[in-house]
């Protein structure tokens, strides 16, 4: 279940091998983004997209926004 977390729970969660997934589009993920984290953009997630990730490990989803 979806839940907000802050950067230390972050990193936790990557020390114990959570996958990072950035949804930015593409152009703003290859501006920038957390060392390790996927690529998929929002527009394109899907549960056949979302197939891809390992259903075993934790998912961090993030959204770099600088407003």
């Amino acid at each position: 279940m979806p839940r907000e977390i802050d950067r230390d729970e972050v990193q936790r969660l990557v020390a114990a091998g959570a996958q990072l997934v950035e949804v930015l589009p593409s152009s703003e993920y290859d501006e920038d983004h957390l060392p390790g984290a996927l690529n998929l953009p929002l527009s394109k997630v899907d549960a056949e997209v979302l197939s891809f990730l390992d259903q075993a490990r934790a998912v961090v989803v993030y959204c770099w926004d600088s407003a």
